[in-house]
């Protein structure tokens, strides 16, 4: 397990911490979504450092990060932002692992710089055409009814959202976590973006008009018990990522990179050693 850094990156007059490991012109991108962070991915930080550089940010509005009122919180805001953290690192060549918002984030940097992207990993996120928003999602979008639910999420209510769909049960640090950094900045920042994401299909056809004919590799790993994407959307991965392997895990939910580390860790390192330049 390579050591794990923790380093300030100011973007465009943000600044948000991120977890580094390993060096190298090549690397692995780790990208969270909603309401994740960085140190969702500390331990997959520390093992695909040992044989490439690796990093996990904080999304603007997310974690530690700063949370400006200007941020641009689209996906297309976010995967502009993704694509400056990637020149800042200076990476030549990179592998994406997405979770979550972190999908729609990615694939749309990747639509738009392909020359650079190595490989995705896919976890419990893609390319959803046809999705229909979670309950939370859909309060989020609604004006009035999306600022009065954010001002009334207690730690009982987040806990229990995120039990949803969980039935192994995330870390009770995570939890803590998760609910410490979801503060004004973050619900605000969601409900900006939740709202500014209506058009789904059109994401969804951009990203595989522009992916499909590249056939990068792609491995899809999906919690079979997730309630805010159904698990259906794995195998339909492969409408983008023709060759794509799937690995359904039968007892996680939606953060099975949380509630079972090993189940994730194992197929993701043998994948990205694989996809590594000789």
């Amino acid at each position: 397990m390579s050591d794990v850094r923790r380093a300030l990156v100011t973007l465009k007059g943000v600044t948000s911490p991120c977890l580094e490991a390993g060096v190298g012109p090549e690397g692995v991108v780790f990208v969270h979504g909603n309401p994740g962070a960085a140190a969702d991915w500390r331990a997959l930080v520390g093992a695909a450092g040992e044989f490439m550089a690796a990093v996990a940010p904080d999304m603007p509005g997310f974690g530690e990060a700063d949370k400006p009122a200007d941020f641009n919180y689209t996906i297309e805001g976010y995967a502009q932002h993704l694509h400056a953290l990637i020149e800042h690192l200076k990476l030549q060549r990179v592998h994406l692992v997405l979770h979550d918002f972190g999908g729609p984030w990615g694939l749309t940097y990747a639509a738009t710089h392909p020359e650079k992207v190595a490989s995705i990993t896919l976890i419990n996120t893609g390319v959803l055409k046809g999705y229909r928003w979670h309950i939370m999602g859909r309060l989020w979008r609604l004006p009035w009814l999306g600022e009065l639910v954010m001002a009334t999420t207690s730690s009982f209510g987040f806990t229990q959202m995120l039990k949803r769909g969980n039935p192994r049960g995330l870390p009770a640090e995570a939890i803590a976590r998760m609910y410490r950094d979801f503060d004004a900045g973050t619900r605000r920042a969601v409900l900006r973006l939740y709202r500014a994401s209506s058009d789904v299909d059109g994401y969804s056809d951009f990203v595989r008009q522009a992916l499909l004919p590249l056939d990068l590799p792609a491995l899809v790993l999906w919690g079979r018990h997730d309630v805010y994407i159904p698990s259906v959307y794995a195998w339909r991965q492969r409408e983008t990522f023709p060759n794509a392997e799937v690995l359904m895990l039968p007892d996680s939910g939606h953060f099975p990179h949380l509630d079972d580390p090993r189940a994730v860790q194992a197929p993701l390192m043998s994948f990205l050693l694989e996809q590594m330049k000789p």
